[in-house]
């Protein structure tokens, strides 16, 4: 469904825009592009003093799994927010440990916090982060809207699995000027 409306009080949450992930290989859309996409809807929430969450990830879960984990540690940077995303004091950050920005973090208390009842979603991967917190959004009540020009994935397959199949069932997609747009 495509995005329809945006409520009165909607926050955008941008996942894992920082160096280390942005560096990746991505598709189908190159990461400068989610990037710009991402900070003109930022730059926009700010305007309309509406909450804007920066998602940075600096771990992963525990758990056993068949997919090799990355050797060694990270560059010191890794973690850092891209430059282009203009971090403002009253931004709110959220660092997870795993692939969604719910679980483990107070995203859901700082968003209930504000009255928010509406969150866009952008960033990379689409099928792990974004997905992941979409779906956890989801389950916990919230409208989710999905900005598919503001994301892309470390396997273009997969994001176009998450755009067909998956986001339609968590809530409605739109582009950014689209959404832009909903904003008013």
């Amino acid at each position: 469904m495509p995005a329809t409306t945006l409520d009165a009080t909607t926050a955008l949450v941008l996942i894992d825009l920082q160096k280390g992930i942005a560096g990746l290989p991505v598709a189908p859309l190159p990461s400068a592009e989610v990037i710009e996409q991402g900070t003109r809807l930022a730059a926009a929430f700010r305007a309309r003093g509406l909450p804007v969450v920066l998602v940075n990830v600096t771990g992963g879960a525990p758990g056993r799994t068949q997919a090799p984990r990355p050797a060694g540690s990270p560059p010191a940077d890794w973690a850092e927010l891209v430059p282009e995303l203009d971090r403002q004091p009253g931004d709110i950050l959220v660092t997870k440990q795993q692939w969604g920005a719910f679980h483990g973090t107070d995203l859901d208390l700082e968003l209930r916090r504000r009255g928010v009842t509406q969150i866009v979603l952008a960033g990379i991967a689409t099928s792990i982060g974004v997905e992941s917190t979409a779906r956890a959004a989801h389950e916990h009540g919230y409208h989710v809207t999905l900005a598919t020009d503001a994301m892309t994935d470390l396997d273009a397959d997969a994001h176009r699995n998450s755009l067909e199949k998956i986001f339609p069932r968590l809530g409605e997609t739109g582009t950014t000027a689209e959404i832009l747009g909903l904003l008013g």
